[in-house]
């Protein structure tokens, strides 16, 4: 039975139980706590918690999710992958646990002729929470497992909460066995791998305060509307029906083994370890691409980061394989082969997500010749030193710094035929994830716990009419002080206000918040930030600048015009960008991201070069055109089917709803998802200037643009600029271009002359510094300051010259000079003094030391500096004391 099937052989069931089918929501969650959709629930998180009220009794779907917590365990076990699909069926205050024990044991056991998943009940056990008498018995009562097959457990495994306060309950797990071949007897309590659990019902029915851990909670009481949330893994129970032993082996995934397979030359099946590795990149690629149609694209932090870490685990785990060269090539088009089917994007959107992954893989595998290099050198040094052994230290180095993977760096040391200092390895490892952990618990604390906004959320949707108005009457609904309820807020205080209606944009889809007051009878409210807590709710940040506020009390949102119509016009620019890009470069420059605010924007898209100033030109007479043009733009509010029909773009890992709002600026020219405010005609904007183009990534550039009559401004300011060089210069303003280019000729001449003047001064002073040679210990010392010098470049220069006029005798050259304001100390040695032990490094650092910087170098020249320019006859006295002790 193909995976697709089993996903549609669910979702038909339960429809036909009069559940409503729910699309997958995107991999990238809004949840602020999380990075990525890490289970089936996440999506109705707010349904489930009664923040927000549920806009269907039951439901059902086939939830996308990304994982990577166990991500070690990858390849390893038959059961653990990064990205999963997780078929869930949910009630909220609809049915409970008599309902969902049902539903599950009549799809699990159904004929596959019936429409069922065919399971034969001598295979299934079933686990429950070992306080949970009424599960135990719904089971002995609604199924044919014998009692010996329904066992209980304690709160580690079956009990769920978020670990915070909230809803909670016990839950019930369902396992397949799968026989003696695969491990010891005694069912899902042995924890074995020979009992696969299938899915898990979760009863929701009690909410809980004071949590101290994930078993320590206080229960407060039942919860007024029960709700069932359960997860069936459809990939678990994919490779069951599909005969096979586990889950990168299913139809899915395995073709993407396959390929490394047959590129790598290897069998599967043959040797533990490359099979584990043939596993982790069937695995991690399909993790990979289903990302990138998300929207999220490889960078250094964050999601970017977990993306970029899947794909050099793929690249690193083909190089252990033998495939040194690029493979990703085949490897993703593969892997969209088996996937387009369920999802289709893969395949039309495909161009533009290998462009990503192709770019990764490229500079992955710079990083791994470099990294290389480095390690070589390492592994040679620490050989010469006669060490066996790399220290930790730089294996850590080369893996946190360079990306270079532990695994090849143990694997190159042992060939080398020395080894590496796992421990302090692993001690390094440790403190990273540790700090890591205390970063993200930290980041956690500090956000808001949304049950408090509940209640209001109860009392309906916040009502925006800023699209048509700027002031509206309202009434204050609920106000929190440091995030707690209260009735009222007085004069000086920051509070959250809540109003039934509101003119005022709370921040979203790249648009900062408006800004504006909130008025009332005896008081007002300057307004911080807008934004929404939780769906469909707006939550003010004010400050009480006259009077006191209390909860009923009539309010009216006043939006400051000036700001909103710049803020509307920065949006509608970056429409007429995005287009403008899209002319310019083609369907692949799509949006990764903006952000608009009154008179700026700033637009992200997919490319992966810089653009030329031609092209930077083209793009910004295109979206003036435009503006010249006076477009009509329009916003029309339908189903995100019929939206999609109709061409409009989407933002990538954005979440919509069934319904939205689409803009259009001259008709299809410009047709875009948004929810933001705009501009009636594209006239309105004014002017657009593009005033910078960078680098965000490896596939990913940002424009920057002034618009309005913040552009007008920066444009006049240029021009007062060029006129102040056409009157100085007294040149035309078509010639200063050639006119500062023969200036900046003539100052490098002028620099080259005053720099081999100084080289001649300096190279004549070689005679009187050797001349004040002394001696310390067993070698003869210069050491004198230059004063003011260009560059240590001339120091160094000097200090050979001497050494070379000393002769063979040990001799010892310490220059000081200020360069830059900043003092510089150059030491060089001859054969000789080497000998006698002096060290140029050593009596560098030394020196440097005294200057409060550093310094070091190779044993025949160094060089140290420093911030106390003062020190410097200090600073060289110590390096005559030095070799006096270390040579005498």
């Amino acid at each position: 039975m193909k995976t697709a099937e089993i996903a549609q052989r669910y979702l038909d069931f339960f429809e036909k139980k009069g559940h409503t089918i729910v699309p997958s929501a995107s991999l990238v969650t809004d949840d602020p706590a999380l990075l990525f959709t890490v289970a089936g629930m996440v999506p109705f998180i707010p349904y489930l918690s009664g923040d927000v009220p549920a806009p269907y009794p039951s439901a059902a779907d086939n939830q996308k999710c990304i994982r990577t917590n166990d991500i070690e365990e990858v390849g390893k076990t038959p059961r653990h992958g990064t990205f999963f699909q997780m078929l869930g069926n949910w009630s909220f205050g609809d049915y409970f646990k008599e309902g969902a024990i049902t539903y599950a044991w009549e799809l699990l056991t159904s004929s596959e002729e019936d429409g069922g998943l065919g399971f034969d009940p001598k295979d299934l056990w079933v686990t429950v929470y070992e306080e949970d008498d009424e599960a135990h018995d719904l089971w002995l009562k609604l199924s044919s497992l014998p009692a010996e097959r329904i066992q209980r457990l304690g709160k580690d495994t079956n009990y769920w909460t978020t670990g915070l306060p909230g809803p909670a309950g016990p839950c019930s797990e369902i396992f397949f066995d799968r026989g003696p071949d695969y491990g010891i007897d005694g069912g899902p309590a042995t924890d074995d791998d020979r009992y696969v659990e299938i899915w898990n019902l979760v009863f929701m029915q009690y909410e809980i305060t004071n949590v101290r851990s994930k078993f320590e909670f206080d229960i407060v009481g039942e919860l007024p509307a029960k709700n069932i949330d359960t997860g069936m893994g459809l990939e678990r129970v994919a490779f069951i029906k599909q005969g096979v032993d586990n889950m990168y082996e299913t139809d899915q995934v395995r073709p993407v083994l396959d390929k490394a397979v047959e590129l790598s030359g290897r069998a599967y099946g043959a040797n533990h370890e490359d099979d584990v590795r043939f596993r982790v990149v069937a695995d991690h690629i399909r993790s990979s691409l289903m990302l990138l149609s998300d929207g999220v694209t490889p960078s250094n932090d964050g999601r970017g980061y977990i993306l970029r870490r899947l794909m050099r685990r793929a690249i690193r785990s083909m190089r252990l394989l033998g495939v040194d060269g690029p493979s990703f090539a085949e490897l993703f088009a593969t892997s969209r082969d088996a996937m387009k089917a369920a999802y289709p994007i893969v395949g039309t959107d495909y161009e533009r997500l290998s462009q990503y992954a192709l770019a990764e893989e490229a500079t992955f595998l710079r990083t791994l010749a470099s990294g290389s290099e480095i390690l070589d050198e390492s592994v040679a040094a620490t050989k010469a030193a006669g060490d066996a052994q790399l220290s930790g230290a730089q294996a850590f180095l080369l893996h946190d710094t360079y990306g270079f993977p532990i695994d090849l760096t143990l694997e190159i040391v042992e060939e080398a035929g020395i080894t590496v200092d796992r421990a302090a390895f692993d001690t390094l490892m440790t403190e990273q994830r540790e700090r890591a952990k205390a970063d993200a618990r930290s980041r956690k604390g500090q956000l808001a716990d949304t049950s408090v906004y509940r209640e209001l959320r109860a009392q309906g949707e916040t009502v925006f009419t800023g699209y048509t108005d700027l002031e509206t009457e309202s009434r204050i609904l609920g106000i929190l002080v440091g995030g707690v309820p209260t009735d009222r807020a007085t004069h000086g205080q920051i509070a959250e206000v809540i109003l039934a209606e509101t003119a005022l944009y709370a921040e979203s889809g790249g648009q900062v918040a408006d800004k504006g007051v909130i008025v009332g009878p005896g008081f007002e409210l300057e307004v911080l930030d807008v934004q929404k807590p939780v769906p469909g709710l707006v939550s003010h940040t004010v400050e009480v600048t006259t009077g006191e506020v209390g909860v009923g009390q009539p309010a009216t949102t006043v939006v400051d015009a000036a700001n909103r119509r710049a803020a509307a016009q920065a949006h509608s620019a970056t429409h007429l960008v995005h287009a403008a890009l899209r002319d310019t470069l083609g369907k692949g420059a799509t949006q990764a991201g903006s952000l608009n605010r009154a008179g700026y924007l700033r637009f992200d898209f997919a490319w992966g070069q810089a653009l030329s100033p031609e092209t930077r030109s083209e793009i910004e007479e295109i979206a003036n055109n435009a503006v010249r043009d006076d477009l009509q733009v329009t916003t029309r509010v339908m189903s995100l089917d019929e939206a999609k029909a109709a061409g409009a773009m989407a933002l990538f890992g954005e979440k919509y709803g069934d319904t939205v709002r689409m803009v259009d600026i001259g008709g299809p020219w410009s047709r875009e998802l948004c929810a933001g405010t705009h501009v009636a005609s594209s006239a309105q904007v004014g002017l657009i200037n593009l005033v910078g183009e960078s680098s965000v990534g490896a596939s990913n550039r940002r424009v920057e643009a002034l618009v309005g009559l913040d552009a007008f401004r920066e444009l006049a300011a240029e021009r007062a600029i060029v006129s102040q060089l056409t009157s100085s210069l007294k040149s035309p303003r078509d010639q200063l271009p050639a006119r500062i280019a023969e200036l900046q000729a003539n100052l490098k001449a002028a620099e080259k002359k005053i720099a081999a003047f100084e080289a001649k001064s300096l190279g004549e002073r070689v005679p009187a510094l050797v001349g004040t040679a002394q001696r310390a210990g067993a070698v003869s010392v210069v050491a004198q300051s230059l004063g003011q010098v260009a560059s240590a470049d001339d120091v160094r220069s000097v200090a050979l010259q001497v050494r070379e006029r000393l002769g063979s005798d040990a001799a010892v050259v310490a220059l000081g000079a200020e360069v830059g304001g900043r003092p510089v100390v150059i030491v060089a040695t001859n054969d000789a003094a080497r000998a006698a032990g002096a060290k140029a490094g050593v009596l560098a650092k030394a020196a440097a030391g005294v200057l409060g910087g550093g310094g070091g170098g190779r044993d025949d020249v160094a060089q140290g500096g420093g911030a106390d320019v003062a020190a410097l006859p200090a600073a060289l006295a110590g390096v005559v004391d030095a070799l006096t002790g270390a040579t005498a």
